[in-house]
C-alpha cells in the first residue's frame, strides 16, 4: 500500500498488510503494525499525545527503547495538531536515533469526505498521523513540512476495546532530496524495517497497560469516577 492508497485504512475490512512491511518502488519502506489495546478507545489515544509527555512519562511509555522527549511548535491545549515531538529513542536493539515527529491534520492526509464518512460511522475514532525527520534539524520544505517520512496511527473503538492500525513511511522523500533508489535500499534497511515492527507494537501494549487508567485520573474533575466494584 503506497501513500496515495492510505484512504484504504479508513475501512474496517483486513488489509493485505495488517503486520509486516514492504519495499515501495521509490525504495523507501512502508511498515505497517496492528496492536489490541483492550479497554481504551480512540479518544484515550489522541489525548496522549496531545498530554505531550516529558522525558519521565516517555519513558513510562516504553521503558526499554524511549530516552527523550521534547516539544516544539505551536503547542495548543485543545489539539495535537502543529506540535512537533523531539525524542531520541531505541529501534528494539539497534542504536538510538533522533527524530522529530510533525503532528499534522489528518485532511492532509487522506479524502477529506472519505474521513469524514468515515469519523461519522465510527470505523474511525481516532487519528495521530504526522510527518517525521531524522535527526533533530530534519530537513523541510519551505512552508515548514518536515521531509522524511510519515506515520499514521488510525483508531476504531470496538467492544473490547481499541483496535489500532499503525503505518509508516520510512524515507518517503529521500527520492525528492536527490538520493538515488539504491543509497534509499542501503540507508532504510529491512533490519530497521524489523526493529521498528517490533519497537511499534511494544510501545503500543506498553501504553494500553496504563492508558484508561491514567486517561480517568486527569479527567476526573469534569467526569468523576465511580469505584468500579
Amino acid at each position: 500500500m503506497d501513500l496515495p492508497e492510505i484512504d484504504q485504512l479508513l475501512t474496517p475490512g483486513p488489509l493485505p498488510l495488517e503486520t509486516g512491511y514492504e519495499r515501495l518502488p521509490n525504495g523507501a519502506l512502508h511498515a505497517a503494525v496492528r496492536t489490541d489495546m483492550h479497554d481504551c478507545t480512540g479518544e484515550m489515544l489522541e489525548w496522549w499525545f496531545r498530554w505531550r509527555c516529558d522525558t519521565q512519562k516517555y519513558i513510562w511509555w516504553h521503558p526499554v527503547d524511549h530516552r527523550s522527549s521534547t516539544w516544539q511548535g505551536k503547542l495548543s491545549a485543545d489539539t495535537h495538531i502543529g506540535s512537533e515531538h523531539v525524542i531520541s529513542e531505541f529501534f528494539s536493539g539497534l542504536p538510538a536515533q533522533d527524530l522529530v515527529i510533525q503532528f499534522r491534520d489528518p485532511l492532509e492526509f487522506f479524502d477529506p469526505d472519505a474521513y469524514r464518512k468515515a469519523v461519522d460511522s465510527g470505523a474511525v475514532t481516532g487519528a495521530v498521523v504526522g510527518r517525521l525527520g531524522t535527526g533533530h534539524n530534519p530537513p523541510r520544505l519551505p512552508d515548514g513540512r518536515l521531509l522524511g517520512g510519515r506515520l499514521l496511527h488510525i483508531a476504531r473503538d470496538t467492544e473490547w476495546g481499541l483496535a489500532l492500525r499503525s503505518h509508516f513511511y520510512i524515507g518517503y522523500d529521500l527520492p525528492d532530496l536527490g538520493l538515488p533508489r539504491d543509497e534509499i535500499v542501503q540507508q532504510v534497511t529491512e533490519e530497521f524495517g524489523q526493529a521498528l515492527l517490533q519497537h511499534a507494537y511494544d510501545e503500543f501494549t506498553f501504553l494500553s497497560r496504563f492508558l484508561k487508567s491514567l486517561f480517568i485520573a486527569e479527567h476526573r474533575d469534569e467526569n468523576p469516577p465511580a469505584v468500579p466494584w
